[in-house]
């Protein structure tokens, strides 16, 4: 399709008519982004869902269009009026509560890393997989599985594995010499990255 084809079907069956063969060609040289409503009508006219035409989304009025939910739905599905939602969406910032929270992963259909970034619930999880592998793992799996909204049966692997990992790192560096130090630096390490190790463990989370 020429960028004047693809122009005229967004103008004819979109209502965006505004767009011209410029607008499309200034998107393909990547001179221009396209706006939520245009990038919606291109993924129409050359038939394909607009998360197709974009990168990994990252912020919510991404997830939003890459799922092709309009604002409206969103905001009934999370019990929010619109106003307040598109105030989040345009400030890139969710503030809702835990129960809201839990609607807008379901609505967008969020993978849960992505569900905890938008939510804002890293440190929230940053600090349960630390007290799961410095202690039982077992004892902290049922809140991590209900931060992250998934079945424990799915999170015993990657625990016991970051538990042994961890425990197993503890201990080689206590037995070297100065081994407080060294077990310090290496803990610290492991600990500040702790969500990524996670995550890594995940299939589909990298």
């Amino acid at each position: 399709m020429a960028p004047g084809h693809v122009a005229y079907g967004m103008r004819a069956s979109f209502g965006t008519s505004h767009v011209s063969p410029e607008h499309v060609i200034a998107w393909e040289r990547g001179t221009h982004v396209p706006s939520a409503a245009e990038l919606t009508a291109l993924a129409g006219a050359l038939w394909c869902r607009p998360s197709e035409l974009m990168g990994r989304p990252s912020t919510l009025l991404e997830h939003r269009i890459a799922r092709g939910v309009s604002a409206e739905d969103v905001a009934r599905a999370t019990g929010l009026t619109l106003g307040a939602y598109t105030h989040m969406e345009e400030a890139g910032l969710w503030t809702g509560d835990k129960r809201q929270s839990v609607k807008l992963g379901e609505v967008l259909g969020l993978p849960p890393r992505d569900f905890i970034a938008i939510t804002r619930l890293e440190d929230d999880l940053a600090r349960l997989l630390t007290d799961a592998v410095s202690t039982r793992w077992q004892a902290h799996i049922r809140d991590i599985a209900k931060l992250v909204s998934m079945e424990r049966r799915d999170l015993k692997s990657p625990l016991s594995a970051m538990h042994q990992e961890y425990q197993g790192l503890m201990a080689a560096t206590l037995s070297r010499a100065g081994g407080a130090t060294a077990s310090g630096e290496d803990g610290r390490r492991y600990i500040e990255n702790i969500v990524d190790h996670f995550w890594a463990r995940l299939p589909g989370s990298a």
